[in-house]
């Protein structure tokens, strides 16, 4: 077996409309109902190639494998999320617009520039820009 990419990541969130609007006006992904789900308490996240790569439960909500998580808190081992992104100016744009606190690493030898910025629940994203 080998990994081919990083399929989805799940996020348990108290408010779900703040979350999707976040995500939809920040990064361009497009909330759908996930399939057999009431829309209210799932809702996934779709990028531009038609992949739902954010699946977001409302809290308290039952989950295929049942864990303790409590959005806003910190999110057990992971760091952070990391998407590749295109639009580095306009991304920046887009956070300013927001009054986003956001921080920015440059990696010269690999021509990689990256921004960070939390959504609604605490979690730390890294969008990174090539070339």
């Amino acid at each position: 077996m080998i990994v081919k990419n990083l399929n989805h990541i799940n996020i348990q969130t108290r408010d779900m409309a703040q979350t999707i609007a976040f995500y939809e006006e920040l990064l361009g992904l497009e909330a759908r109902v996930a399939p057999e789900r009431d829309p209210s308490l799932r809702q996934w996240l779709y990028d531009s190639r038609d992949m739902a790569v954010i699946h977001l439960n409302l809290w308290g909500t039952d989950n295929t494998i049942a864990r303790e998580v409590v959005p806003g808190g910190h999110t057990g081992a992971i760091h952070h999320v990391a998407f590749e992104c295109d639009g580095f100016d306009e991304m920046v744009r887009r956070l300013k617009a927001r009054n986003l606190d956001y921080g920015f690493a440059e990696i010269p030898s690999i021509k990689l520039r990256q921004l960070f910025v939390t959504d609604p629940n605490n979690v730390l994203l890294e969008l990174n820009f090539r070339g």
